[in-house]
């Protein structure tokens, strides 16, 4: 199965900041349309859909889920003459923001965030992280067509950057646009074994909100995540060689056995190993640690669903700009489908003995 970059170009671009992810939905309902039995937005504005397999029954009814929010920002004040207050939405360094240009409101209104430039300031305050409330998103003249509650995203642009086998993605929002690419390809692909439940949540950035409504509603027997996960394999900050990786960009689909928010079936986690070695896919364990996938909401509805989360290994996620391998991407999809086709009740349902 192929990836679409230029689907997933478009998913990078839009600004979807959690709470307001209708260009990424508008996006998604466009390119599912016909390629499944059901497609719903429920309340929350999650994009529900149901492809529904052509095996013998009983089938696995499988939900894959993909976030369509990012990281960004919200306006919270304004000071006038194109100056706006605002506050993070997901997590965001502030370290890293001052002269970043970002893109606000529906219109894409284009704008920079700001603070002193470094030569007017004191050393103490060169010594210290500037505080969000000292910074402020400057849209000039064009004050008048933003308001508080607008939300506001990096302007990175999508761009594949470097060749052969370190060819890569350069974008804002790879984190989740890259698993919502994915879903969307799973859905017109669907393994004939299995009934796909697809759920395109939102607000995964500030708590794993839209897949716990999404996982309540479909009532699967079993859940996976798709997303994005750190690349930490650069040097150590200290200068020291960095030899803990969480992920490394290059090494194949990262598969979870834990991280902040699930412990991972581990059936289904055996079942995506034997099946990546058994195709000669490369993959890796994504060490456990931090942070937390939709699995994290999925895995706790109803009376339990075995949940796992694969992901594409990014670096600089939740910055401006991430950057994520080509053949990284493609084998995780590769991955999926092949799983997916060989998927049985053994593969992740618990054995009670007696």
């Amino acid at each position: 199965m192929e990836i679409h970059l230029q689907l997933l170009e478009k998913l990078t671009n839009a600004c979807a900041v959690s709470g307001d992810e209708e260009a990424v939905r508008k996006i998604v309902l466009a390119e599912i349309e016909g390629h499944a039995d059901e497609i719903r937005t429920d309340a929350l504005g999650n994009v529900l859909a149901i492809k529904q397999g052509s095996g013998s029954k009983p089938r696995p009814r499988v939900m894959i889920a993909a976030h369509m929010d990012e990281v960004g920002f919200m306006l919270t004040g304004d000071d006038g003459d194109g100056l706006f207050r605002f506050e993070a939405v997901g997590g965001l360094d502030e370290r890293q923001l001052v002269g970043k240009p970002v893109l606000v409101g529906v219109d894409e209104v284009p704008g920079v965030i700001g603070a002193k430039p470094i030569h007017l300031t004191t050393a103490g305050e060169r010594n210290k992280a500037i505080s969000i409330n000292s910074l402020r998103i400057d849209i000039g003249s064009n004050g008048a067509k933003a308001k508080p509650g607008d939300r506001a995203t990096f302007a990175t642009r999508f761009e594949k950057i470097g060749v052969s086998s370190h060819a890569s993605i350069r974008a804002k929002a790879i984190d989740d646009r890259i698993g919502v690419a994915n879903l969307i390809a799973m859905l017109k692909n669907a393994p004939s074994n299995i009934d796909l439940l697809a759920a395109f949540t939102v607000q995964e950035e500030v708590g794993l909100r839209g897949a716990g409504v999404a996982a309540y509603a479909f009532d699967p027997d079993l859940g996976i995540a798709l997303d994005s996960t750190p690349a930490m394999d650069l040097p150590a900050w200290d200068g020291e060689e960095n030899i803990r990786y969480n992920t490394r960009l290059g090494a194949g689909p990262a598969i979870y056995v834990a991280d902040a928010a699930t412990l991972s079936n581990p059936r289904l986690v055996e079942h995506f190993r034997q099946t990546a070695e058994a195709a000669g896919i490369p993959y890796q364990i994504r060490q456990p640690g931090g942070g937390g996938t939709d699995a994290g909401a999925i895995h706790r509805q109803r009376a339990g669903i075995p949940s796992i989360s694969i992901s594409v290994p990014a670096r600089y996620l939740h910055t401006a700009a991430a950057i994520c391998r080509i053949n990284d991407y493609q084998n995780t999809l590769e991955l999926l489908q092949i799983a997916l086709s060989k998927l049985s009740v053994e593969s992740y349902k618990l054995k009670v003995e007696g």
